[in-house]
């Protein structure tokens, strides 16, 4: 606790609540605002040409003044992916585990702050003081190592964000808890606690990693090809066990992926990766060696692996194809609604003759705790208050009740979506409002201008194609000098579409020459009820509604 007294303390989880991914947090304590994590999420299948999808930034950007600092959890990108967006508007310190810092600032450098960037490397034994309040920190098992709880004292007691975690009994080194830390602080009285809710869903506890090391050794030792490892880049646990596996069985490995080759670089410099000599060799040499010698790893765009997958299944992929004595290993589950993708793209692997394994049989467990673990966490840190987090609604109705069945009242919980506040205030907790939150869309280098009419248009012609009617007049005389042409793509086939075609083209000229007889008219007028009227033709030919574009040109 604190001795200053704090009047006003609000939680308001921007990201992350409502969905899995996305992770970003604003906690304030009287005046003072903190940021905890800062993440992206991959875009789901409807979603058609967007790259990620942030955190809608309007309210931190309407009180940047007051933030202080943001803090961040572990360096997956659902909790630094859009750190880069987040300092286009926000001017305040940054602090993390060294590892997580490392791979934020790696994310930096395809979007450089407009303004110097002051990174505060942290232990779980660091305390940061701030006017309001003081933050300390607790090591947590995940699957990157250094991962981080944040917990901000106050007058109240502890307010504690466990990040993402889970309890492996086998974890060592960089990746184990500081199980006595989190039991003193519920000793010393945890007033809020925010806690990971992804695998709520999930009786018993979270499998050890110890166990699918057991399951890789023998899959790279029965492998009768080439092995093709898929997972996400920053996955660090599963990088070292496949290096790891491939060195016990004399085999090479190449690691495939511009996010990937990055984080291996940085896991390598910093020693949070430990190689053997003369494993990792580059792509473009794998051919020198037999099939069974050699281990792929891929991942894809943002470190997303099933683009990788999809690409190399298509034969889109400039490095690798697939071979009918591969073995393809998927290490990770998908991002809500891209299962159809994923399983489509699966089946795709089997009939190009490939042996697919996935988490059916144990090659992938998750980094989050099971039930069992989450009402550890929460025995531990005893909370007067309880509000799940970083998962889809459900799972934080799960999470709700796993709270109640460890003792915490049902009034105690509080279930928040984006931008919901939940105030302490006068000795009470309750919601009292929001603010604005959301997704916001990124397209290349488009930061939110694609918005649901662009994704509308692009879902309209991804399934109906596109109808484009090119006109040319002569104003002066009042007639159509050339055309109308008409362009279509993704609707109908041309050569077997002549007499629909042929009447939408007198329909055109009906309309064009019913204007153009009028003392004046205007393009806007023409366009309308062409567009207008071909929908309807069309429709009731052939049920479907192409996006229509009229083009007219004069001279």
């Amino acid at each position: 606790m604190t001795k200053i007294k704090n009047e006003c303390i609000r939680i308001i989880p921007l990201g992350g609540v409502g969905e899995v991914g996305k992770a970003m947090y604003v906690v304030e304590i009287d005046d003072e605002m903190f940021i905890v994590d800062s993440g992206l999420m991959f875009p789901e299948s409807e979603m058609l040409g967007i790259d990620i999808v942030i955190p809608d930034l309007t309210y931190v950007e309407e009180n940047k003044e007051r933030v202080k600092g943001i803090f961040l959890t572990h360096g997956h990108e659902d909790a630094i992916g859009s750190l880069a967006y987040l300092l286009q508007v926000v001017q305040a310190p940054v602090y993390g585990s060294k590892l997580t810092l490392a791979l934020a600032k790696e994310h930096l450098k395809e979007k450089p702050a407009p303004h110097p960037i002051r990174f505060f490397e942290v232990t779980n034994r660091s305390r940061m003081n701030f006017n309001r309040t003081h933050v300390t920190f607790f090591n947590t098992t995940h699957s990157i190592p250094d991962s981080l709880g944040i917990v901000f004292n106050t007058s109240e007691g502890a307010i504690v964000h466990t990040g993402e975690f889970k309890f492996d009994q086998s974890a060592k080194g960089k990746y184990r808890p500081d199980i006595g830390k989190m039991a003193s602080l519920g000793e010393k009285g945890v007033f809020i606690l925010m806690s990971d809710s992804s695998e709520a869903e999930r009786p018993g506890y979270t499998t050890s990693e110890s166990v699918i090391e057991t399951h890789l050794s023998k899959t790279f030792h029965e492998a009768k090809g080439r092995i093709l490892v898929a997972l996400y880049a920053s996955n660090f646990i599963r990088i070292q066990q496949v290096f790891d596996k491939a060195f016990e069985s004399g085999k090479k490995v190449a690691v495939v992926g511009k996010s990937l080759e990055s984080y291996f670089e940085v896991g390598m410099k910093l020693g949070y990766l430990t190689i053997e000599d003369d494993v990792v060799i580059p792509v473009q040499e794998i051919d020198k060696y037999e099939n069974d010698e050699v281990v792929i790893i891929v991942t894809g765009n943002k470190g997303e692996p099933l683009d990788a997958l999809e690409k190399i299944v298509r034969n889109h992929h400039k490095d690798i194809k697939i071979n009918d004595t591969d073995t393809v290993l998927i290490t990770f589950t998908p991002s809500p609604g891209m299962e159809v993708s994923m399983y489509e793209t699966m089946n795709q692997l089997s009939k190009k003759g490939a042996r697919v394994l996935t988490s059916n049989r144990k090659v992938h467990v998750s980094g989050h705790g099971s039930q069992e673990d989450l009402k550890l966490m929460l025995n531990l840190m005893q909370p007067k208050y309880f509000i799940p987090i970083q998962g889809e609604y459900r799972m934080l109705i799960a999470h709700s009740k796993l709270a109640q069945q460890t003792g915490i009242q049902k009034t105690s919980i509080f279930i928040a979506d984006k931008g919901d506040i939940v105030e302490y205030k006068n000795n009470k907790m309750r919601m009292s409002g929001r603010v604005q939150a959301g997704n916001v869309l990124i397209d290349g280098i488009g930061v939110g201008d694609v918005g649901n009419i662009v994704l509308r248009d692009r879902k309209l012609l991804s399934q109906d194609g596109i109808f484009t009617v090119v006109i040319t007049l002569n104003r002066k005389q009042k007639r159509i000098a050339a055309g109308p042409e008409i362009v279509s793509r993704g609707f109908v086939y041309v050569r077997e579409s002549e007499e629909l075609l042929e009447e939408a083209r007198k329909l055109v000229r009906k309309i064009v020459d019913k204007h153009v007889t009028k003392k004046s008219f205007e393009w806007t007028g023409i366009k309308t009820e062409i567009r207008d009227t071909l929908s309807s033709y069309l429709y009731q030919q052939t049920k479907r509604r192409p996006m229509i574009i009229p083009i007219i040109m004069e001279y």
